[in-house]
């Protein structure tokens, strides 16, 4: 997928096909059939069909956050999250970074909060990792 973020800079995202799917689904069932290449557009109201804005978006979730019960719910908050979890589930930061479309590096590690038992769950698997290359030299 293409993605325009900050400053009109556009990169290109792997999609799961879970995504796919659903961004499938979508398409057929739910997108008007309007003549824009935005992906994501209004669906109901005055400007319905037209691309959704970021005030907009901001909308749909005020709109949610009050329906799931989840306060803090935002688009930003998910961003951080998908840096988070991206790193537990093992992301090299170069990697990251370029999924998050940031210049520089420091930037996304903005995004990464990790609990103190990420810390230790990490510095636990480098350890048994450590044992394990030390034991195959000795071998």
């Amino acid at each position: 997928m293409r993605v325009h973020g900050k400053g009109n800079k556009e990169r290109s995202l792997p999609l799961h096909p879970d995504i796919l799917e659903a961004l499938e689904h979508y398409l057929r069932l739910e997108r008007p059939l309007i003549n824009t290449p935005a992906l994501f557009v209004c669906l109901k109201g005055r400007r319905r069909g037209r691309p959704m804005t970021a005030a907009g978006l901001r909308s749909l979730f005020r709109h949610h956050r009050v329906r799931s019960q989840v306060p803090h719910a935002n688009p930003h908050r998910c961003r951080h999250t998908f840096g988070s979890d991206m790193v537990r589930a093992g992301i090299s930061l170069p990697a990251l970074q370029r999924l998050m479309g940031h210049s520089q590096i420091s930037t996304t590690l903005l995004y990464v909060e990790l609990a103190p038992q990420d810390v230790w769950r990490e510095y636990a698997r480098a350890i048994e990792k450590r044992k394990t290359l030390d034991s195959s030299h000795l071998s």
